[in-house]
């Protein structure tokens, strides 16, 4: 693939997708570049905005800063491990679990926020921890999925940390999730309605 494209865009994906939206006409004026484009900004705030519109009707946490990723990677990288349901619900479960996790640890499940009290060093190893632990285990389950450590921060930081309001932001997740499944298969990619049947290629040893 040219160095004009971006090397994720598969074009028996793209083909697939504009058949299914009837964006032939538009492919043939346009490259892929832009059909992507189109295909994540009307994707991503549809998305986004239901379950923005479902935290100000609950007044509960189904936005939060780390499904921005998340939902990028489900409409622009679909098929890859890392955009999968499996890598993406096990990734920010670990994350929220990690996060509490270092929360409990350093005594500040009751803590405010960093951003209003200022970060002390109970603190610095809260998030450290939190990060290092959640890519540990994604590493050692094979969950991938990079935004979890923003989740982990999110919690370890202070931000969230109301039990309840941790089970909502892995139930945003599911609902992100199934939207992202039913979005991309009406498209015609062949999104994963778990794991991803593409393995990543393990990179060269150093030399």
């Amino acid at each position: 693939m040219s160095g004009s494209r971006l090397s994720v865009l598969d074009p028996q994906v793209t083909r697939g997708l504009v058949a299914r939206l009837r964006l032939t006409r538009l492919l043939g004026h346009f490259p892929e570049r832009p059909v992507w484009a189109a295909f994540m900004f009307v994707n991503g705030f549809i998305t986004i905005a239901m379950l923005a519109a479902l935290a100000m009707a609950t007044r509960t946490p189904f936005v939060f800063p780390s499904l921005g990723p998340t939902a990028f990677l489900f409409f622009f990288t679909p098929t890859l491990p890392t955009a999968s349901p499996r890598n993406t619900l096990l990734g920010h479960a670990i994350g929220i679990a990690c996060g509490y996790g270092a929360l409990l640890l350093m005594g500040l499940e009751h803590a405010p926020p960093a951003m209003m009290v200022g970060v002390d060093l109970h603190r610095v190893l809260a998030a450290a921890l939190s990060l290092a632990a959640t890519g540990s285990l994604m590493i050692l389950f094979k969950a991938a999925h990079p935004p979890a450590g923003a989740t982990t921060l999110i919690i370890s930081l202070g931000i969230v940390t109301r039990p309840s309001y941790l089970v909502v932001i892995e139930v945003a997740v599911l609902l992100l999730t199934l939207q992202a499944i039913a979005i991309n298969r009406a498209a015609g990619i062949d999104y994963p309605l778990w794991a991803s049947k593409v393995k990543p290629v393990p990179s060269a040893p150093p030399g």
